[in-house]
Formats: C-alpha cells, sequence, structure tokens
C-alpha cells in the first residue's frame, strides 16, 4: 500500500478521537521512528510504499493511539532538550515547559573556563530529563538525582547511559529526608503539583496512563513538596545557592509567599510558552536564615 494511501486511513480512524493536526504529527513520529523518513521524504518521493509488515506494525499503534495511550509510551522514546530519552509509565513524559525550565538555569549558569564545579540536584527526577540535560550542558558539573522509585531510577540511569553523561542516582523518599548530607550550588524539582480537584482538566492519555505518584498531591497541602524541598535547601544550598521549580500555574502567588516567608531572596517566577506561571527561582542567603 502506499504510503499516503495509509497515512489518509490513520487520519481518518483517528481524526474523532484528536484533532488533526495533532493525528498528522503523530503519523510522521512514527513514519521517522519507524523507517527514519521525515515529511519531506514521503512529499518528494509519493511513490514509496509500507509491505504488510510494516502495515500490521502501524496498525498495533493505531489500535493503541485509540486506546489514547501516549505516543512517547508506545515508541517507547521521546525527544528532550535535543536528546533522545526512554520512557516507559513508571516515569512522566517530558513536557516542553520543563525544557523551558532547563533553559532558565543555563542562561544563569553559563558555562566558563573555570576549575569550579558545581554541584547540581534534580529532586523527583522520573526519566532523568533534567538532570542529564544539566549534566550534557554543564560539561565540568556534577550531577545529582533523586526519585523515590526504583523503575524510575532504572530509566533514569539508563537514559543517562545512552546519552553518555555522568549523573549520580539516589533513591530516596524526599519527604522522609532530612538532609540532603552535603552543599549544593543548584537544586532544581519538577515534584508533583495536580491537585485533585484539577483533574478534571488532565486529557485521558495522562490521566490513564502516566504515573500518579509523580502528579497529583493532595488538595489541602499542594505544596508539601515544595516546602519539604526549600525547608532543605535552607541547609543544603552554598552560600548564593540558587533552588528552582517547576510549578502548579495556579499557585505562583502561593508559591512567592511561601519562598519569602522561608527568606528566599530574589524570587521570581516566569510563564511558560502557553503564558501560565510555570516556574520560579530563588536564592539563599545564608546570613538572613
Amino acid at each position: 500500500m502506499l504510503i499516503k494511501e495509509y497515512k489518509n486511513q490513520f487520519i481518518e480512524q483517528l481524526s474523532s478521537i484528536y484533532d488533526v493536526g495533532e493525528v498528522e504529527s503523530f503519523f510522521y513520529i512514527i513514519l521517522e521512528n519507524k523507517h527514519q523518513l521525515k515529511r519531506i521524504d514521503l512529499a518528494l518521493n509519493i511513490g514509496l510504499k509500507f509491505s504488510e509488515a510494516e502495515i500490521e506494525t502501524w496498525n498495533e499503534i493505531l489500535e493503541k493511539l485509540k486506546q489514547q495511550i501516549p505516543i512517547q509510551y508506545i515508541l517507547g522514546t521521546t525527544s528532550f532538550y535535543d536528546l533522545d530519552f526512554e520512557v516507559n509509565n513508571d516515569v512522566l513524559i517530558p513536557r516542553p515547559e520543563t525544557e523551558e525550565l532547563v533553559s532558565w538555569i543555563l542562561s544563569n549558569n553559563p558555562i566558563t573556563e573555570s576549575t569550579n564545579k558545581p554541584k547540581i540536584l534534580d529532586i523527583g527526577t522520573g526519566s532523568g530529563c533534567i538532570a542529564i540535560s544539566l549534566a550534557k550542558n554543564i560539561p565540568n558539573a556534577a550531577v545529582y538525582a533523586i526519585d523515590v522509585s526504583e523503575n524510575a531510577l532504572a530509566a533514569a540511569k539508563k537514559n543517562a547511559s545512552t546519552n553518555k553523561v555522568k549523573v549520580i542516582f539516589i533513591q530516596e523518599n524526599i519527604l522522609k529526608t532530612e538532609n540532603l548530607q552535603q552543599q549544593y550550588d543548584i537544586i532544581v524539582s519538577n515534584p508533583p503539583y495536580v491537585r485533585n480537584i484539577e483533574k478534571k482538566e488532565i486529557n485521558k492519555n495522562v490521566l490513564d496512563y502516566e504515573p500518579h505518584l509523580a502528579l497529583f498531591v493532595d488538595d489541602h497541602d499542594a505544596l508539601i513538596f515544595y516546602r519539604k524541598i526549600a525547608h532543605l535547601a535552607q541547609k543544603n544550598l552554598s552560600e548564593n545557592g540558587q533552588l528552582y521549580f517547576e510549578i502548579n500555574q495556579y499557585l505562583g502567588n502561593e508559591m512567592v509567599e511561601l519562598l519569602q516567608q522561608m527568606h528566599f531572596k530574589n524570587i521570581e517566577i516566569r510563564k511558560d510558552i502557553y503564558g501560565n506561571d510555570r516556574m520560579i527561582r530563588c536564592v539563599v542567603y545564608k546570613s538572613e536564615i
């Protein structure tokens, strides 16, 4: 069958579930993943065909998409900050908003020829996307990453190996941690922050397939992870150390208030590409704690 003919069938069968633009995006993601073909290749070679075996593979993927299983889980891979990451349902699928957080950290910490070796800690690392991207782009840094999930850490370790970076991974429940044991220059976290009352806003493909442990917090204490991590940062950030969070878009003011109460300085919120309050940065001055 001609690929362009299969594409029409593919779009037709999924258009009642997804936007047509999203379905086309799925098609080209799969085309590149399975056949190393890009949109331009198909446009320049309209006579390209799928074999029967290839059609069978595509039909299996099609059925999973009908169940709204995320395309990243179906293919087992995704791209983040121009790096390849394996993902499964033990880890969250990295988002573009989190890439923005990594960009912010890198812009504030340009690479220099200094022998200084900054220590960076990523709390709740999941797939390792933040820690690994920072290690790749700040090669003189010593990067550490914590997660409570043994399965998530297994995925993160594999991703670090694939991307040829060294990250020291630690299995630990941050809510039960009293001390991080050493000083860090940068602490970053994208902790669970979606309240149960916001579940109605979550797409089915996220709600049904991504790990709830990494997504949701109790409505009555939505800042539990931020409070705990900020408390640890007071003790375990070096002088002028930086703390970065990805945050719930509805709780920006509450986050500023929390960090002010804990005597952090230079507090700054940034919006994501969609115009939502999505990340926050602050600095610790030990003399003012």
